[in-house]
């Protein structure tokens, strides 16, 4: 199909197939419209004093609605998605295969939109996202971009939708929204693929992402059996079930009676001795004024200084063997033995390890 736009760096109209053919979408107008009336954040709260040279107030105008189009031509609700469950991951070229893959390729090519809609997968993918939103952003090519924020986009409805796992996406938007800034600011100083004017659009919809989760109201259940109806040692049970700090204080927020069973110090112990080893406790000790230890304070000055187990679900494979990335589909591998992946090992079992959410990261880098 001919290459038809406004300069040679646009990215073309919009077709679509019917009978008689391929004709242009002239919705444009009406979905610019709508853009407007969603993108009318105050620019104050993304850029400081020290970035007003950026949008000069005699221009403000003029920027806007130019931010507003390029940000409609580089839409980031068009996909660019595959439904592969598995990538071959080659770092060089060789006789039968050329290039290499790269980070971008892989986020690309690799099923998570379909996986976040796992419960098993959804903390893996969040973690994945955050670790990209720290530091490899700039390495994503523009169609990695789009699918990046595409599939932030389902996150936070879905967020939105069934008021799970909040503090992950807060979490998330945060380190997201302040990598943004230092690459606005120092835009000229770094790689930054895409128009400005559309990551400040993309800014601009962080901060709307922020807001709505920050006005999220749980629906209370007024009939039906609570955690208030179970017995001591079933709300303990659960909390000693919990890996992650917060959500044990989060849960002692909901009635007196759990806020007690959180503040049980051999619940942190237990916290702290599935995390740190004993050898970190002794650099960190701390006493109260009855020479207990503190384990619930230790526990969070733990976590500053190292890192904390993550426990997920179900995550990515990686095959030894075949040097191949994918998700391991645990149904198929019961009724057909299937390994998820076209493996020519003997025994594919044992060529597979899971991949963590850093390590994914790692076996891109060159």
């Amino acid at each position: 199909m001919p290459f038809l736009g406004q300069d040679w760096r646009s990215p073309g109209w919009s077709w679509i197939k019917t009978e008689d053919g391929w004709k242009r979408c002239e919705s444009c107008s009406q979905e610019l419209e709508r853009e407007n009336d969603q993108c009318n954040i105050n620019h104050n709260v993304i850029l400081n004093s020290e970035d007003e040279e950026i949008f000069d107030n005699e221009q403000h105008e003029y920027t806007s609605k130019k931010r507003k189009k390029d940000h409609f031509r580089n839409d980031t609700n068009t996909q660019s998605f595959y439904r592969e469950k598995w990538i071959y991951v080659h770092k060089e070229s060789t006789k039968e295969r050329h290039g290499y893959c790269t980070l971008g390729e892989a986020f690309n090519r690799l099923d998570f939109s379909s996986a976040i809609q796992d419960i098993r997968r959804f903390n893996y993918v969040v973690k994945l996202l955050q670790l990209i939103a720290k530091s490899q952003l700039t390495s994503l090519s523009g169609v990695a971009q789009k699918n990046y924020f595409n599939i932030l986009d389902k996150i936070v409805q879905k967020v939105l939708d069934d008021h799970q796992n909040p503090r992950l996406i807060k979490d998330l938007l945060q380190d997201l929204s302040s990598t943004l800034r230092i690459l606005i600011r120092g835009v000229g100083k770094s790689v930054l693929v895409g128009n400005i004017n559309i990551w400040i659009c993309r800014l601009e919809t962080i901060l709307t992402w922020q807001q709505q989760l920050q006005n999220l109201q749980m629906t209370k259940v007024n009939s039906g059996l609570t955690l208030s109806d179970l017995p001591l040692h079933m709300l303990n049970n659960i909390l000693y079930r919990f890996s992650d700090g917060w959500d044990i204080i989060t849960l002692g927020q909901v009635t007196p009676t759990l806020y007690m069973l959180s503040e049980d110090r051999q619940l942190w112990k237990k916290l702290c001795q599935y995390h740190f080893a004993e050898k970190q406790f002794c650099r960190h000790l701390i006493l109260s004024e009855k020479g207990h230890i503190e384990w619930k304070l230790m526990y969070f000055a733990l976590q500053k200084y190292y890192p904390t187990k993550e426990q997920y679900g179900d995550t990515l494979h990686f095959c030894r063997h075949c040097s191949i990335l994918f998700w391991k589909d645990y149904h198929l591998a019961l009724l057909f033995k299937d390994s998820g992946h076209p493996c020519t090992a003997a025994d594919p079992d044992s060529c597979f390890m899971p991949v963590s959410p850093q390590h994914f990261i790692d076996l891109f880098k060159f």
